[in-house]
């Protein structure tokens, strides 16, 4: 949980804003992967966008028609790019706007899968000073690029340029890097969302944070398709835990909102099977428990076989006396 302002306690899912940078998030399959690609492809062919260049929503903001040539470089740099080298070339040439360069070319290296250079990139440019130009220009012009982050496994969230898209990127790079500790440290101070919220227990259950990821998912409901997810993690936190019941409740929550996505359903019932492996049951039907012996037929079968080795070794013996 994080602490508000005002003293009020708020869980970490939970966004108080008005206006969020995220956009609707989705759950990426093989065929919608497929699909996303194709389509991602057509729609820059039909507006004249390279789709290997940075997204935006609707079209390129235009640029105003007094602005200095710096900023017109940059535009021409941050809308046109396919490759960070040029804007890292801009900011070189501009230490002022180097900071800035370096954010949007970690994007843009992100965009293509470059994880390592993409996080190299993006805390190189959170460590440098911009001057007042650089801000008002990604103020500006830069409120309409949009990254497709991934939060969580096969969970994916647009994210409009802000704090939350550099880091949430960050994060996963560094997820991907195998360097948990350090992804965590870049979600948790994220204002609450469901997304930074998917990301932050996402690396907690991976260093096996369990106390820590069903304190931060409690009361959690299942309305959307980020939220089921994240109450995937949390089953699996307290599945961990050994704490099977609420593991079944958290499971039942995912399954009950008849428009959940049915990727997260079919995991919502694989972890209800390992569920009841896990306690030696066939179903998680109240019948399909396995009656506990007494302790006293447990007794009685010790005293039982006990007595039979006796007669067997006094019968041994008695054949080795001659009798």
């Amino acid at each position: 949980m994080s602490q508000a302002p005002n003293g009020r306690v708020h869980t970490i899912f939970h966004d108080t804003r008005d206006l969020t940078p995220f956009r609707e998030g989705y759950v990426r399959t093989p065929v919608r992967g497929l699909t996303d690609g194709v389509n991602d492809v057509l729609s820059g062919v039909l507006s004249g966008r390279d789709h290997a260049r940075l997204s935006v929503t609707g079209n390129v903001p235009r640029l105003k028609m007094l602005s200095s040539k710096t900023a017109k470089a940059m535009h021409e740099a941050v809308f046109t790019s396919t490759e960070p080298d040029r804007l890292l070339a801009f900011g070189r040439m501009n230490p002022g706007w180097a900071g800035l360069c370096h954010v949007m070319a970690g994007l843009l290296a992100y965009k293509h899968g470059g994880f390592l250079r993409a996080s190299e990139l993006l805390q190189r440019g959170l460590t440098t000073r911009i001057d007042d130009d650089a801000s008002q220009f990604s103020a500006m012009y830069l409120g309409q690029v949009v990254t497709k982050v991934e939060v969580a496994e096969r969970i994916e969230v647009p994210v409009l340029f802000s704090e939350e898209s550099v880091f949430l990127a960050l994060s996963h790079c560094l997820r991907e890097m195998g360097m948990t500790e350090a992804a965590l440290e870049a979600v948790v101070t994220l204002p609450p969302s469901l997304p930074s919220a998917l990301a932050r227990c996402t690396a907690a259950h991976s260093l096996e944070r369990h106390r820590d990821v069903v304190l931060w998912t409690e009361g959690l409901l299942n309305t959307d398709d980020l939220s089921a997810a994240l109450l995937l993690i949390r089953a699996r936190s307290q599945r961990a835990r050994g704490d099977f019941e609420s593991a079944q409740v958290a499971l039942k929550e995912v399954l009950r909102r008849r428009k959940t996505n049915l990727a997260l359903k079919n995991d919502a019932l694989t972890d209800r099977a390992l569920l009841a492996l896990d306690q030696g049951r066939r179903t998680l039907t109240p019948r399909s428990k396995r009656p506990v012996p007494p302790a006293e037929l447990e007794t009685l079968e010790v005293i039982r076989k006990d007595a039979e080795m006796r007669r067997l070794w006094e019968n041994d013996f008695r054949q080795l006396g001659g009798e």
